[in-house]
């Protein structure tokens, strides 16, 4: 399995009502095509439009970054950020709404990230509050949109119930990057909110859709953990997939979730001190096909 840095912070950075970090560690640039460019930092990757239109941001990480990220965000255009989209709604992707709300800002998402973000959550067994109404999406949509900027379609649509309800991939037609929010976390197991409405199935079904609109020279942006092509993003969802078939299997058979985690299925892709342990990824997928699926809709965008 291949191991990055990433994989430090997502230990802190993954799940949004983890405690907020102390203190904003440097922003890492890397510009990754024109007019395109990645921020790492603590949460989820951000993502740069930048060019004579604006700057575009997808994602704006915990609350406490949005400084060392907007002055990232000067190093390369000193413009204004005009947009921020939101990959779905957990706080290590949307903490800076409402800081960046009030520089003017438009915050943008599928309608469920709004719905979500108003009202009381849980994640893995921890509540979370409702958000402040300044860092709410005051644009809202169901199945995408398109931003014409810097000279470029920036296509956002909505993938049914796969980290959460409310995901969205983004795709630069002209720069041929996608960005896949929490859909991807590479070099690590996935966090598959069921509670959000995301299931095993849904996010095969979005990285089937993304392998679809990928090609061999895509830039891929992971929610979490370094750029990655298509070929990764294939062997990713290979594994996932082998996976959810044995626990599938193995649920036929009739054994128990302590059976079926006795058989260390997701062994060779994580340890467990991980976010996402092994066994506890084993006992997501479980729980993901042995209760009521979420209805699927099918690539709602798909093929243009």
């Amino acid at each position: 399995m291949h191991r990055t840095l990433a994989a430090a912070f997502i230990l802190t950075a993954a799940a949004p009502a983890l405690a907020q970090p102390p203190a904003a560690p440097q922003v890492r640039v890397e510009r990754v095509a024109p007019g395109v460019a990645v921020l790492f930092g603590r949460g989820g990757n951000i993502a740069l439009s930048h060019g004579a239109d604006g700057n575009v941001l997808i994602d704006d990480q915990y609350a406490p970054m949005t400084e060392p990220i907007l002055a990232a965000v000067r190093s390369i255009d000193p413009d204004p950020v005009r947009f921020v989209i939101n990959t779905h709604w957990h706080g290590d992707h949307t903490g800076g709404n409402e800081n960046l709300a009030r520089t003017g800002t438009v915050v943008v998402a599928h309608e469920n990230v709004r719905t979500r973000m108003s009202m009381d959550q849980v994640v893995r067994g921890e509540a979370v509050p409702p958000s402040p109404t300044g860092a709410l999406p005051v644009i809202t949509f169901g199945q995408g949109l398109s931003f014409h900027l810097n000279g470029d379609e920036v296509r956002v649509f909505h993938v049914d119930h796969a980290h959460t309800d409310g995901d969205v991939l983004v795709f630069w037609h002209r720069a041929n990057v996608l960005h896949m929010g929490d859909t991807y976390f590479n070099g690590m197991l996935p966090f598959i909110d069921l509670d959000s409405g995301g299931s095993i199935d849904g996010l095969l079904s979005a990285l089937l859709i993304a392998i679809g609109r990928a090609d061999a020279e895509t830039v891929i942006i992971p929610g979490h953990g370094p750029l990655a092509r298509q070929s990764d993003l294939i062997a990713y969802r290979d594994r996932l997939l082998a996976i959810r078939d044995r626990v599938q299997a193995e649920i036929d058979a009739g054994r128990s979730l302590e059976q079926i985690q006795a058989l260390r299925l997701a062994d060779a892709y994580g340890r467990d001190s991980d976010f996402i342990s092994p066994s506890a990824f084993i006992a997501t997928v479980h729980r993901s096909l042995t209760t009521e699926p979420p209805h699927h809709d099918g690539p709602e965008d798909g093929e243009d």
